[in-house]
Protein backbone atom coordinates (compact mmCIF):
# COMPACT_ATOMS: atom_id res chain seq x y z
CA UNK A 1 0.00 0.00 0.00
CA UNK A 2 1.35 3.45 -0.92
CA UNK A 3 2.48 5.68 1.94
CA UNK A 4 0.49 8.85 2.49
CA UNK A 5 1.29 12.28 3.82
CA UNK A 6 -1.06 14.72 5.51
CA UNK A 7 -1.46 18.30 4.34
CA UNK A 8 -4.01 21.01 5.10
CA UNK A 9 -5.86 23.30 2.72
CA UNK A 10 -8.33 26.19 2.89
CA UNK A 11 -11.79 25.29 1.61
CA UNK A 12 -12.41 28.94 0.66
CA UNK A 13 -9.34 29.95 -1.35
CA UNK A 14 -7.64 26.59 -1.91
CA UNK A 15 -4.27 27.53 -0.39
CA UNK A 16 -2.40 24.60 1.16
CA UNK A 17 -0.27 24.47 4.32
CA UNK A 18 1.95 21.92 6.12
CA UNK A 19 0.04 22.21 9.41
CA UNK A 20 -3.40 23.18 10.71
CA UNK A 21 -4.15 26.72 11.85
CA UNK A 22 -7.29 28.55 12.83
CA UNK A 23 -7.11 31.36 10.25
CA UNK A 24 -6.07 31.09 6.61
CA UNK A 25 -3.12 33.50 6.04
CA UNK A 26 -4.12 33.99 2.40
CA UNK A 27 -7.84 34.83 2.50
CA UNK A 28 -8.06 35.59 6.28
CA UNK A 29 -11.06 33.27 6.72
CA UNK A 30 -11.48 31.51 10.07
CA UNK A 31 -12.02 27.76 10.59
CA UNK A 32 -11.72 26.87 6.88
CA UNK A 33 -8.54 24.74 7.09
CA UNK A 34 -9.25 21.04 6.41
CA UNK A 35 -7.03 17.96 6.54
CA UNK A 36 -6.18 16.03 3.38
CA UNK A 37 -4.22 12.82 2.82
CA UNK A 38 -2.42 12.16 -0.45
CA UNK A 39 -0.04 9.65 -1.96
CA UNK A 40 3.59 10.24 -1.04
CA UNK A 41 5.15 8.74 -4.15
CA UNK A 42 4.08 8.40 -7.78
CA UNK A 43 5.16 5.20 -9.53
CA UNK A 44 5.49 6.61 -13.05
CA UNK A 45 6.86 9.83 -14.49
CA UNK A 46 3.53 11.15 -15.66
CA UNK A 47 4.83 14.65 -16.36
CA UNK A 48 7.75 13.65 -18.59
CA UNK A 49 7.62 15.93 -21.61
CA UNK A 50 5.08 18.13 -19.82
CA UNK A 51 5.32 21.05 -22.27
CA UNK A 52 4.87 18.84 -25.32
CA UNK A 53 8.46 18.74 -26.66
CA UNK A 54 10.90 15.88 -26.30
CA UNK A 55 13.32 16.16 -23.40
CA UNK A 56 16.38 17.42 -25.24
CA UNK A 57 18.59 20.51 -25.13
CA UNK A 58 18.27 22.89 -28.10
CA UNK A 59 19.86 26.16 -29.10
CA UNK A 60 17.29 28.94 -28.91
CA UNK A 61 18.18 30.14 -32.40
CA UNK A 62 17.21 26.75 -33.88
CA UNK A 63 13.70 26.79 -32.41
CA UNK A 64 11.01 27.59 -34.99
CA UNK A 65 9.18 30.84 -34.41
CA UNK A 66 6.33 30.46 -36.91
CA UNK A 67 3.09 31.63 -35.34
CA UNK A 68 0.69 28.77 -34.70
CA UNK A 69 -2.46 28.93 -36.84
CA UNK A 70 -5.55 29.90 -34.89
CA UNK A 71 -9.10 28.76 -35.55
CA UNK A 72 -12.25 30.75 -34.95
CA UNK A 73 -14.83 29.94 -32.30
CA UNK A 74 -17.55 31.38 -34.58
CA UNK A 75 -18.39 33.73 -31.69
CA UNK A 76 -16.97 37.18 -32.49
CA UNK A 77 -16.86 38.54 -28.93
CA UNK A 78 -15.13 35.40 -27.65
CA UNK A 79 -12.63 35.43 -30.53
CA UNK A 80 -11.66 39.00 -29.70
CA UNK A 81 -11.08 38.26 -26.01
CA UNK A 82 -8.98 35.20 -26.92
CA UNK A 83 -6.89 37.18 -29.40
CA UNK A 84 -8.67 36.34 -32.68
CA UNK A 85 -9.36 32.67 -32.06
CA UNK A 86 -8.04 29.62 -30.24
CA UNK A 87 -4.52 28.21 -30.54
CA UNK A 88 -4.06 24.43 -31.02
CA UNK A 89 -2.58 22.83 -27.91
CA UNK A 90 -3.60 25.68 -25.62
CA UNK A 91 -5.37 25.24 -22.28
CA UNK A 92 -8.17 27.73 -21.58
CA UNK A 93 -9.80 28.14 -18.16
CA UNK A 94 -13.25 29.74 -18.04
CA UNK A 95 -14.57 30.57 -14.58
CA UNK A 96 -17.67 32.24 -13.21
CA UNK A 97 -20.30 32.12 -10.52
CA UNK A 98 -23.15 29.57 -10.64
CA UNK A 99 -25.65 30.58 -13.32
CA UNK A 100 -23.25 32.95 -15.09
CA UNK A 101 -23.59 30.98 -18.32
CA UNK A 102 -20.35 28.98 -18.51
CA UNK A 103 -21.91 25.69 -19.58
CA UNK A 104 -24.41 27.40 -21.87
CA UNK A 105 -21.74 29.36 -23.74
CA UNK A 106 -19.46 26.34 -24.11
CA UNK A 107 -22.29 24.11 -25.33
CA UNK A 108 -23.09 26.70 -27.99
CA UNK A 109 -19.40 26.90 -28.88
CA UNK A 110 -18.95 23.13 -29.20
CA UNK A 111 -22.12 22.56 -31.21
CA UNK A 112 -20.98 25.11 -33.78
CA UNK A 113 -17.33 23.97 -33.81
CA UNK A 114 -18.45 20.39 -34.37
CA UNK A 115 -19.64 21.35 -37.86
CA UNK A 116 -16.02 21.87 -38.97
CA UNK A 117 -13.95 19.67 -36.63
CA UNK A 118 -14.11 16.78 -34.18
CA UNK A 119 -15.08 18.07 -30.72
CA UNK A 120 -15.72 16.37 -27.37
CA UNK A 121 -17.77 17.74 -24.47
CA UNK A 122 -17.02 16.03 -21.13
CA UNK A 123 -19.59 16.63 -18.42
CA UNK A 124 -18.85 15.65 -14.84
CA UNK A 125 -21.57 17.64 -13.07
CA UNK A 126 -24.63 17.04 -15.27
CA UNK A 127 -26.04 13.93 -16.89
CA UNK A 128 -26.06 13.55 -20.67
CA UNK A 129 -29.85 13.95 -20.57
CA UNK A 130 -29.56 17.32 -18.85
CA UNK A 131 -27.10 18.56 -21.47
CA UNK A 132 -29.32 17.24 -24.28
CA UNK A 133 -32.33 19.05 -22.83
CA UNK A 134 -30.39 22.32 -22.74
CA UNK A 135 -29.25 21.87 -26.33
CA UNK A 136 -32.83 21.19 -27.46
CA UNK A 137 -34.12 24.22 -25.54
CA UNK A 138 -31.52 26.44 -27.23
CA UNK A 139 -32.20 24.79 -30.63
CA UNK A 140 -28.51 24.01 -31.17
CA UNK A 141 -27.18 21.74 -33.96
CA UNK A 142 -26.15 19.02 -31.52
CA UNK A 143 -26.77 15.81 -33.52
CA UNK A 144 -23.08 15.01 -34.13
CA UNK A 145 -21.44 16.47 -31.01
CA UNK A 146 -19.49 13.78 -29.10
CA UNK A 147 -20.48 13.67 -25.41
CA UNK A 148 -18.91 11.88 -22.45
CA UNK A 149 -20.10 11.72 -18.83
CA UNK A 150 -16.92 10.98 -16.88
CA UNK A 151 -14.85 12.32 -13.98
CA UNK A 152 -11.76 10.08 -14.23
CA UNK A 153 -8.93 11.92 -15.99
CA UNK A 154 -7.35 8.62 -17.06
CA UNK A 155 -10.59 7.47 -18.73
CA UNK A 156 -11.08 10.85 -20.43
CA UNK A 157 -7.58 10.73 -21.94
CA UNK A 158 -8.18 7.18 -23.22
CA UNK A 159 -11.38 8.30 -24.97
CA UNK A 160 -9.58 11.32 -26.43
CA UNK A 161 -6.82 9.11 -27.78
CA UNK A 162 -9.44 6.99 -29.50
CA UNK A 163 -11.58 9.69 -31.15
CA UNK A 164 -8.82 12.37 -31.46
CA UNK A 165 -10.89 15.54 -30.93
CA UNK A 166 -9.42 18.91 -31.85
CA UNK A 167 -11.23 20.64 -28.96
CA UNK A 168 -12.21 19.19 -25.56
CA UNK A 169 -14.36 20.84 -22.88
CA UNK A 170 -13.97 19.62 -19.28
CA UNK A 171 -16.99 20.69 -17.21
CA UNK A 172 -15.70 21.12 -14.59
CA UNK A 173 -12.12 20.73 -13.34
CA UNK A 174 -13.32 20.74 -9.70
CA UNK A 175 -15.09 17.37 -10.09
CA UNK A 176 -12.27 15.62 -11.96
CA UNK A 177 -10.06 13.08 -10.23
CA UNK A 178 -6.94 11.06 -10.94
CA UNK A 179 -6.05 7.69 -9.40
CA UNK A 180 -2.61 9.01 -8.41
CA UNK A 181 -4.10 11.16 -5.62
CA UNK A 182 -5.87 9.70 -2.60
CA UNK A 183 -8.26 12.54 -1.83
CA UNK A 184 -11.77 13.57 -2.75
CA UNK A 185 -12.51 15.46 -6.00
CA UNK A 186 -12.34 19.20 -5.53
CA UNK A 187 -9.40 19.02 -3.15
CA UNK A 188 -6.28 21.04 -3.81
CA UNK A 189 -4.17 18.05 -4.86
CA UNK A 190 -6.88 16.53 -7.06
CA UNK A 191 -7.49 19.78 -8.94
CA UNK A 192 -3.76 20.39 -9.37
CA UNK A 193 -2.92 16.85 -10.56
CA UNK A 194 -5.98 16.59 -12.83
CA UNK A 195 -5.23 19.93 -14.48
CA UNK A 196 -1.60 18.89 -14.86
CA UNK A 197 -2.48 15.65 -16.64
CA UNK A 198 -4.92 17.40 -18.98
CA UNK A 199 -2.41 20.17 -19.72
CA UNK A 200 0.24 17.59 -20.57
CA UNK A 201 -2.21 15.84 -22.92
CA UNK A 202 -3.08 19.14 -24.62
CA UNK A 203 0.56 20.08 -25.24
CA UNK A 204 1.61 16.66 -26.50
CA UNK A 205 -1.33 16.17 -28.90
CA UNK A 206 -2.05 19.78 -30.01
CA UNK A 207 -5.56 19.45 -28.60
CA UNK A 208 -7.23 22.61 -27.34
CA UNK A 209 -8.56 21.90 -23.84
CA UNK A 210 -11.14 24.18 -22.21
CA UNK A 211 -11.53 23.80 -18.44
CA UNK A 212 -14.57 25.09 -16.58
CA UNK A 213 -13.77 26.43 -13.11
CA UNK A 214 -15.77 27.55 -10.09
CA UNK A 215 -15.19 30.68 -8.03
CA UNK A 216 -15.36 31.20 -4.28
CA UNK A 217 -17.82 33.44 -2.48
CA UNK A 218 -15.38 36.36 -2.64
CA UNK A 219 -15.16 36.10 -6.44
CA UNK A 220 -11.75 34.41 -6.80
CA UNK A 221 -10.95 31.16 -8.59
CA UNK A 222 -11.54 28.09 -6.42
CA UNK A 223 -8.69 25.64 -6.08
CA UNK A 224 -4.91 25.94 -5.87
CA UNK A 225 -3.25 29.13 -7.10
CA UNK A 226 -0.91 27.02 -9.25
CA UNK A 227 -3.89 26.25 -11.50
CA UNK A 228 -3.69 29.78 -12.90
CA UNK A 229 -0.01 29.27 -13.69
CA UNK A 230 -0.59 25.97 -15.51
CA UNK A 231 -3.09 27.21 -18.06
CA UNK A 232 -2.44 29.49 -21.05
CA UNK A 233 -5.59 31.62 -20.93
CA UNK A 234 -7.88 32.54 -18.04
CA UNK A 235 -11.28 34.05 -18.81
CA UNK A 236 -13.74 35.23 -16.17
CA UNK A 237 -17.49 35.50 -16.83
CA UNK A 238 -18.99 38.29 -14.74
CA UNK A 239 -22.71 38.97 -14.33
CA UNK A 240 -22.17 42.48 -12.88
CA UNK A 241 -25.25 42.12 -10.63
CA UNK A 242 -27.43 42.08 -13.73
CA UNK A 243 -29.85 39.28 -14.51
CA UNK A 244 -29.32 39.56 -18.26
CA UNK A 245 -25.96 40.95 -19.36
CA UNK A 246 -22.61 39.17 -18.95
CA UNK A 247 -19.03 40.24 -19.62
CA UNK A 248 -16.11 37.94 -20.39
CA UNK A 249 -12.78 39.40 -19.30
CA UNK A 250 -9.32 38.10 -20.19
CA UNK A 251 -7.40 37.80 -16.90
CA UNK A 252 -4.41 35.96 -18.41
CA UNK A 253 -3.58 35.27 -22.06
CA UNK A 254 -0.27 33.95 -23.36
CA UNK A 255 -1.51 34.28 -26.94
CA UNK A 256 -3.39 37.58 -26.90
CA UNK A 257 -4.20 40.84 -25.13
CA UNK A 258 -4.99 41.18 -21.42
CA UNK A 259 -8.13 42.75 -19.96
CA UNK A 260 -10.00 42.51 -23.26
CA UNK A 261 -13.76 42.43 -22.60
CA UNK A 262 -16.58 40.74 -24.52
CA UNK A 263 -20.23 41.51 -23.80
CA UNK A 264 -23.09 39.02 -23.99
CA UNK A 265 -26.77 38.94 -23.15
CA UNK A 266 -28.38 35.86 -21.62
CA UNK A 267 -31.57 35.14 -23.58
CA UNK A 268 -33.90 32.22 -24.17
CA UNK A 269 -31.62 31.30 -27.09
CA UNK A 270 -28.50 31.24 -24.93
CA UNK A 271 -25.62 33.69 -24.73
CA UNK A 272 -25.99 36.25 -27.52
CA UNK A 273 -23.25 38.68 -28.51
CA UNK A 274 -23.72 42.39 -27.80
CA UNK A 275 -21.78 44.06 -30.61
CA UNK A 276 -22.66 47.60 -29.49
CA UNK A 277 -22.35 47.71 -25.68
CA UNK A 278 -22.72 51.50 -25.59
CA UNK A 279 -26.34 51.06 -26.64
CA UNK A 280 -27.15 49.18 -23.40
Amino acid sequence: MAKTITTFFCTDCGADFPKWQGQCPDCKAWNTISEMKQAKTIKHQKFSGYAGDKSEVKKLGTVGTDERPRFSTNIGELDRVLGQGMVPGSVILIAGSPGAGKSTLLLQLMCHLNKAMNALYVTGEESLQQVALRANRLKLPSDNLSMLAETSVEEIIVHCQNIKPKVVVIDSIQVMNTADVQSAPGGVSQVKESAGRLTQFAKQTDTTVILVGHITKDGTLAGPKVLEHMIDTFLMIEDNNDSRFRTIRGIKNRFGPLNEVGVFAMTDKGMQEVTNPSAI
